[in-house]
């Protein structure tokens, strides 16, 4: 009977080891897989939200004033 539980004790070891090991390596893949895009994301063009936000809002400010000064100039060429 003594026999028997240690080769339980032995095989709940090797399963809490196993699962230990497990996790490392998805901890370690999700690690690599970050890592790489990460760096495919480094390696395009693209824009920060802030960076689109701040070019939106110059934008949207330019299309104003051009509007401000389309209707200025219709009244000018009202009047002439």
């Amino acid at each position: 009977m003594q026999t028997r539980n240690k080769i339980f004790d032995d095989i709940s070891q090797m399963m809490t080891n196993a699962m230990g090991v497990a996790q490392g390596a998805k901890t370690e893949a999700e690690t690599a897989m970050k890592g790489m895009l990460d760096r495919w994301l480094a390696d395009r063009d693209f824009v920060t939200r802030d960076e689109f936000d701040a070019v939106r809002a110059m934008a949207q400010k330019a299309r104003e004033e051009n509007d401000t000064l389309k209707a200025r100039l219709d009244e000018m060429e009202a009047k002439g």
